[in-house]
């Protein structure tokens, strides 16, 4: 059995802090924020030419993760950060943005230039109705979302629509029903979901399909004790998450699966103390940055993830995040976007 970290989890949360523990290596706060401000130093290395398709993912992650630490910087940096993400939008696909400036527009991109502009309070700087009709045209007739012009199809795509279309108050815009008959029919046997009907069940697909069903109003479509237990055993012995049986543990399934229990109420099911101690080992403690476990090396996409779990475990003085909509919770009230979860409507 699991032990209890967070006895009435959810509240904790959102906004009340329960009893902190820690291991013996702290948050390595200064240094990860060090890490993040440098990211982007040398943009004539190999490395940085070889993620130019990741950009607009790689913005998401840094920022918020600055955002997690209270540290977003000055409005220079602001002003550039915006500039460069309405740069992305695509000519051809009008309302869309590409990963980078001069790609073509696709959903997961637009999601987060949306999350990105929402964080800095620009949102303003946008045709909204524009975006949410671009978002709308990529729903199929069966209900899911292509990711992009291109046809790909997947419960990632459903998440980053029907969040984008929340953020914009135009789900209206969109087929919900169909929707959610397709969600189902990615739901398993086992209790969790797969990218698409009768693939095999994956956390980080599960988390986008419970985090539609939640923004839609429509959890109580799935067993939600099985859909729990599924996504606790996914808890190793040394505290982390795998994404599915028999794999090795990720720091970055600390958010997609604790997030997703955080949204049917069973965060409680877990060991949040053995998972925050596996979160601090993955941290690098010469230059900063979270690795996907301990003795990796460290990337944007875990550094902001392992704080982002952190965040929902209350686990370290971090920025609360809210499970559904992976924004900050000051900028979630800021916008007066719904609360989604019971928990989060007075926080």
């Amino acid at each position: 059995a699991f032990a209890s970290f967070l006895p009435a989890a959810l509240p904790h949360l959102c906004g009340a802090a329960p009893p902190t523990t820690r291991a013996a290596m702290g948050l390595l706060r200064e240094k990860h924020s060090h890490y993040l401000r440098h990211l982007d130093d040398d943009k004539e290395s190999f490395e940085y030419m070889m993620t130019e398709h990741l950009r607009m993912g790689g913005m998401y992650w840094g920022v918020s993760a600055m955002a997690l630490l209270r540290q977003l910087g000055d409005d220079e940096r602001r002003h550039s950060i915006v500039e460069w993400i309405l740069a992305c939008q695509d000519p051809k696909s009008p309302g869309g943005f590409g990963p980078n400036a001069g790609h073509d527009a696709d959903i997961t991109a637009t999601h987060y230039a949306l999350l990105v502009l929402s964080i800095y309070d620009a949102l303003d700087r946008l045709d909204k109705k524009g975006v949410a009709r671009y978002i709308a045209s990529l729903q199929r007739p069966d209900g899911s979302f292509s990711g992009d012009k291109w046809g790909e199809v997947d419960t990632r795509f459903a998440y980053c629509a029907v969040s984008a279309l929340t953020m914009l108050d135009s789900l209206d815009l969109i087929d919900v029903d169909t929707l959610t008959q397709w969600l189902l029919r990615c739901y398993n046997y086992d209790g969790a979901f797969g990218p698409v009907p009768r693939a095999e069940s994956h956390a980080a697909y599960t988390f986008c399909a419970v985090q539609a069903l939640a923004l839609i109003g429509a959890l109580d479509v799935v067993d939600l004790d099985r859909l729990g237990w599924w996504l606790c055993e996914r808890q190793t012995p040394g505290g982390g998450f795998n994404g599915r049986p028999e794999k090795a543990p990720d720091v970055c399934y600390s958010w997609w699966i604790l997030s997703a229990l955080a949204s049917i109420d069973r965060a409680h099911w877990i060991d949040g103390e053995k998972l925050a101690e596996f979160i601090r080992k993955a941290q690098d403690e010469e230059d900063g940055g979270i690795a996907d476990r301990p003795g990796d090396v460290p990337d944007v996409f875990h550094t902001f993830f392992g704080l982002a779990g952190l965040s929902l475990l209350r686990a370290e003085d971090l920025a609360l995040i809210h499970p559904v909509y992976a924004l900050p919770m000051d900028v979630v009230r800021r916008m007066n976007l719904p609360p989604i979860l019971a928990a989060c409507e007075d926080n």
